[in-house]
């Protein structure tokens, strides 16, 4: 059985995704898997234009990168633009597809997810479309007329996409996919030694790369000026600006210990080693939380859907939300004073079990081919 994952760059939720159910199907099955950009099949300019508008309107202009989500959200002429676009387009992607020959195809963007089922409805494509959506809310853009089944991160979504017309039979909850690495049991006391930490402490870990220099030097400002013991972890990715702030902020002492870190492929260690995550909520960051059973204050959610992800977590008081404007040490403060509080919030990410998400896509994939009458060989699926 061949297998083609199509994303796109437009965040790195999507391309993560792809990734996760990439490795799990090498790794444990005798099936032909490749992940394929959609965006850069069909041409750099396209890819260019499309994610360097997404990131700008993304950090430059949220207020109006949420209007424009919610507007798009409607059924209104506005709405039908990137349905129209991406058809345009279909006839590019077709040839990347042809080259494979996938018996399924998986997207994990709605670009992709649209294209293909323009192709399918067309006739050009015969194989199975699972469209997997890779945030905590559905958006229009996703709901596609010849989508043969849609994953999706959690049970709360299914009344969205039934009141969008999606038949029931189509939605399975089976979770965002993310690496197995992040469902690893672990000590935690044994892993914070390993990161020359202190396991009698409360760990706070800043995924901070996103994070404006001056916001996230100010909190940690604030943090430092509470009586409250504790360590942190700071991980900036590749924002080097954001780094050597925090290098000179370290340097100059702090009664806090702090273990920072620059670019790492090994965000679940730290994940494992902390108590509580402060972050915003994509889609795939709170995925691999949620794996890790570890609780998150979020903020600076864009409009959208990180807001609909930071709903989902509140709603399930899996975090806690920190608004601007108010005390974010208090907040923080509290939280890890308040340990009994910590574990229940610890508990109920427990209790979120998603970690059969891409097994379960697996069983899926054979239904629906069989449904079509696929018979694939035992030998190895060709």
């Amino acid at each position: 059985m061949k297998i083609m994952l199509l994303t796109a760059a437009t965040g790195g939720g999507h391309l993560r995704a792809a990734a996760a159910i990439e490795k799990y199907i090498k790794e444990n099955t005798p099936y032909d898997v490749v992940t394929v950009d959609a965006l850069k099949a069909i041409g750099k300019f396209l890819d260019k234009t499309v994610c360097d508008s997404y990131l700008f309107m993304a950090k430059r202009t949220p207020a109006l990168f949420g209007r424009l989500y919610k507007r798009t959200n409607k059924e209104n002429l506005f709405s039908d633009l990137v349905p129209k676009l991406s058809g345009l387009f279909s006839s590019l992607l077709l040839r990347s597809i042809e080259d494979y020959e996938p018996d399924v195809i998986i997207t994990t963007h709605p670009f992709a997810t649209e294209m293909v089922s323009d192709l399918k409805e067309d006739g050009s494509v015969k194989a199975p479309l699972i469209c997997v959506i890779t945030d905590y809310g559905v958006h229009r853009a996703y709901i596609c007329k010849c989508v043969d089944a849609y994953v999706v991160a959690t049970e709360d979504m299914i009344p969205e996409l039934t009141a969008f017309g999606i038949p029931l039979e189509k939605i399975h909850p089976f979770g965002i996919p993310v690496h197995g690495v992040f469902f690893d049991h672990v000590d935690q006391d044994e892993m914070l030694r390993g990161l020359g930490l202190d396991p009698g402490l409360p760990t706070l870990l800043f995924m901070a790369g996103s994070f404006g220099v001056s916001n996230i030097i100010g909190l940690y400002r604030d943090l430092e000026s509470t009586d409250v013991p504790m360590q942190i972890i700071v991980i900036t990715g590749r924002n080097e600006k954001l780094f050597e702030a925090f290098e000179k902020e370290v340097e100059k002492g702090s009664r806090i210990p702090t273990k920072l870190v620059y670019f790492t492929d090994e965000v679940e260690k730290y994940m494992h080693a902390a108590d509580l995550l402060v972050t915003k909520p994509g889609g795939l960051t709170v995925s691999e939380a949620l794996a890790c059973n570890l609780p998150m204050a979020v903020f600076d959610a864009i409009p959208g859907q990180e807001e609909d992800n930071a709903n989902f977590l509140k709603t399930h008081d899996m975090c806690v939300r920190l608004q601007k404007g108010g005390d974010f040490a208090q907040e923080i403060s509290s939280l890890l004073r308040e340990r009994h509080r910590l574990q229940e919030m610890r508990e109920a990410c427990r209790e979120f079990d998603k970690s059969q998400s891409v097994p379960n896509m697996l069983a899926l994939i054979q239904e629906l081919l069989q449904a079509q009458g696929y018979t694939a060989q035992e030998d190895g699926g060709q």
